[in-house]
């Protein structure tokens, strides 16, 4: 009995050190973890912070198709520079193109039967006695000749009409730019809600910054502007003040920021820039915005 009191009292010292070291562990500061890339350093006194993306002037254009078909032809690819109204792609035309050669046999009928109808009108006005010919069979040739010319006028409506359709099936570039992003290849079938190609303008670039709504009537036009690539905080952009969109819309730029609300407005404000000397900035990537706080007066 002896033994297992000394036993007893033994353990209980053990688990009052070991309670004793638990807690002192349990109370001793968290390490905190060292940054992987340092924040972007905020160079104002006031400021608003903002996410935004770059684009090309006026926004990047969204391609697409008048018609859902076979890609048949590209004339375009990835970086090249293209003018307003020039070939970007063409579509398959091989029906179209069938209907266009009985259309236009339908014409040279049409033509034709004019032609003919004219002739019969001609010589009945050619002859010189009225009892041969009665005013009655001459009013009918003449509605005759203008059915025949009426006819022939939507057989060439009809040809116009599909060269017109074939010509939209050959997509163009709405304006001059680069051609960013292109989505599809020869033989693939598309759908007018797929976005083929993205065309913009690399000479002339600019920032779209999400100021979330909270801060959006801090804003001020005067107050000077920043960006920052993402993890580069050596590399510093000057912004240019382009213009406020005024509509508050939700939020559908995220950067991936664990603490990110993605339940907010955001006003839009657009800032231009150059490229910096040493580092190149491209379309679509994201950029950390400094805003300066101005007090209103």
């Amino acid at each position: 009995m002896i033994i297992f009191r000394t036993a007893a009292i033994y353990l209980a010292i053990a688990g009052i050190i070991l309670i004793a070291i638990l807690v002192k562990m349990m109370g001793a500061p968290t390490p905190t973890a060292p940054h992987v890339k340092e924040p972007s350093v905020n160079p104002y006194e006031r400021t608003i912070s903002a996410s935004g993306i770059v684009e090309a002037t006026d926004k990047n254009i969204f391609i697409g198709v008048p018609e859902d078909g076979l890609v048949e032809k590209m004339f375009v690819t990835v970086w090249d520079k293209v003018k307003k109204g020039q070939p970007l792609y063409q579509l398959d035309t091989r029906l179209l193109q069938a209907q266009l050669i009985s259309e236009r046999a339908s014409v040279k009928v049409a033509e034709a039967t004019l032609h003919r109808l004219e002739d019969q009108l001609s010589r009945l006005k050619s002859i010189l006695d009225p009892r041969a010919v009665s005013i009655e069979e001459l009013k009918t040739k003449e509605c005759d000749v203008m059915v025949a010319k009426a006819q022939l006028d939507v057989a060439l409506a009809n040809v116009s009409q599909t060269q017109t359709m074939i010509q939209r099936l050959i997509v163009k570039a709405p304006k001059e730019g680069v051609i960013l992003q292109n989505n599809i290849r020869e033989g693939e079938h598309v759908s007018r809600i797929t976005t083929t190609m993205i065309l913009g303008d690399l000479e002339h670039l600019q920032v779209r910054a999400d100021i979330d709504e909270q801060n959006a009537g801090f804003f001020s036009k005067d107050g000077k502007a920043v960006a920052y690539p993402k993890n580069n905080t050596l590399i510093a952009i000057p912004l240019k003040f382009v213009r406020v969109e005024p509509y508050v819309l939700p939020k559908i730029s995220l950067t991936g920021a664990t603490g990110e609300r993605v339940d907010t407005r955001v006003l839009q404000v657009v800032y231009s820039f150059d490229q910096p000397e040493n580092y190149h900035i491209y379309v679509g990537q994201q950029v950390d915005l400094f805003i300066e706080r101005v007090e209103k007066k």
